[in-house]
């Protein structure tokens, strides 16, 4: 199946290298290693993120991941990324772009995880700066937006220490482990953009 394809190099997005990263498009060579990281950080996941299906780890359930990420990619909707650290090829955790919105709003919405072994070393932090910069230079973007749960407090940290900034609360913003949950909203914006452009 053409989603499946490991040569989208013409499209934005097949592999973008940052400070000891490489964010590369989800293939399913990747299921083995990112279903046993998945598997290994759950209970550690569990609490940030949206419910998990009964199958979420399952081969099938990973293909039908990379189909919407695929069409997604082809539509220019979004960009799924996995995380890699680059001296050694670890699968570490991912980072996507999604909802892109053109037209007058130019923006798109940031999400990441990082696997339990791999927490607090920087390597996500690299990598939200990574993806921005893909926003930003690759896809013409002029904000990129973020939000956490306000107790998640490493991870408002490492928004905050990768430029982006503080906008406010939305009130249950995001359904997360099965709960409507307020999340604090952040924004970065593109560094060379001006109001009048």
């Amino acid at each position: 199946m053409a989603l499946f394809r490991s040569d989208l190099s013409d499209l934005p997005g097949g592999e973008v290298t940052g400070a000891g990263i490489i964010l590369r498009h989800p293939q399913l060579e990747d299921y083995d290693d990112w279903a046993r990281l998945r598997a290994q950080s759950r209970d550690f996941l569990i609490p940030w993120e949206p419910s998990w299906a009964r199958d979420e780890l399952t081969r099938s359930a990973f293909k039908r991941r990379l189909r919407r990420y695929g069409e997604d990619r082809l539509s220019g909707r979004g960009y799924a990324f996995l995380v890699f650290r680059e001296m050694d090829g670890r699968l570490v955790g991912g980072c996507n772009l999604s909802n892109v919105r053109r037209g007058v709003a130019q923006t798109a919405s940031l999400g990441y995880w990082v696997g339990h072994p791999y927490r607090r070393q920087g390597l996500i932090g690299t990598a939200v700066k990574t993806a921005c910069e893909f926003a930003f230079a690759e896809l013409r973007l002029h904000r990129v937006e973020a939000a956490c749960i306000p107790d998640n407090l490493p991870s408002r940290g490492l928004l905050e220490n990768t430029g982006f900034h503080e906008e406010g609360l939305a009130r249950s913003y995001l359904k997360i482990n099965g709960q409507w949950r307020d999340h604090i909203a952040y924004a970065r914006i593109r560094p060379d953009a001006r109001s009048d452009q």
